[in-house]
């Protein structure tokens, strides 16, 4: 079974005016996303800024989303560190916290990262996904690899449809698109779904798409550039003019 179907959220991490983290005010965007279709909950992804969070942030976010969204609705938790010993600690913690899953940006300068994701895999005690986000972590994960590691599902951010379709041919876990411009095509091709951060804006667009409207995905990739423009603060931005939540941000403060 896979951990979810459907459209997950790489949900925005929340903050004060003084910059100190907010989990009370993200659990409850996160329980209003759930409320509007958003099957699965990323926590400290790319998009929550999980590279300004301190562990103990970490935990606290992911139990602050776990209580506040019901329990057929996955928490994901992001791990991705430079090394597997820190992506595996972070593991333990994410699992000992409550997350159901964890999330694995694959290593920075680590053309094989099969050793990586072994480490991670020793310390997960539920399902572990990896994460080929190449921008933000160079080279990413070789398609022909995806085989080889102790993983149950892959979400690709690389926004490569050709990649994405070369996925679905040989990888037999979950795959879920983290591009919101690949949501339709995603599902079209029989991927569990996606990840993504329009869903912290356009949730039911998103949905839609998902499902193969036309118009929906449109709207979803018009929604999604202009929030991209500025990341992650234009997220956080179009996130507030729906739901009234907090524009601050850490990353570049």
């Amino acid at each position: 079974m896979a951990l979810f179907t459907g459209v997950g959220v790489a949900l925005v991490t929340l903050f004060r005016p003084d910059g100190a983290l907010d989990a009370p005010a993200t659990a409850d965007l996160a329980a209003q996303l759930t409320g509007l279709g958003v099957r699965c909950l990323l926590v400290a992804g790319t998009t929550g800024e999980a590279a300004s969070l301190t562990p103990g942030e970490r935990d606290e976010l992911v139990a602050a989303v776990r209580a506040a969204v019901p329990t057929d609705v996955p928490v994901l938790a992001g791990v991705g560190a430079p090394t597997g010993r820190q992506a595996a600690e972070l593991t333990e913690r994410a699992f000992a916290g409550g997350a159901d899953a964890v999330l694995a940006l694959s290593p920075p300068g680590v053309a094989d990262p099969r050793r990586y994701y072994d480490a991670v895999a020793k310390a997960a005690t539920g399902p572990l996904l990896a994460y080929h986000l190449p921008r933000a972590s160079q080279p990413g994960i070789p398609v022909d690899l995806l085989a080889d590691l102790p993983i149950s599902g892959l979400k690709d951010s690389s926004g490569d449809a050709a990649r994405l379709l070369h996925e679905r041919e040989v990888f037999a876990g979950d795959l879920y698109t983290g591009a919101a411009s690949l949501l339709a095509l995603c599902g079209l091709i029989g991927g569990a779904g996606g990840l993504v951060a329009a869903a912290n804006l356009v949730p039911e667009d998103c949905v839609a798409a998902l499902a193969g409207d036309g118009a929906a995905q449109v709207r979803v990739g018009t929604a999604d550039r202009m929030a991209a423009v500025d990341f992650p603060s234009g997220y956080k931005r179009a996130a507030a003019e729906r739901f009234g939540t907090s524009t601050v941000t850490r990353v570049g403060a």
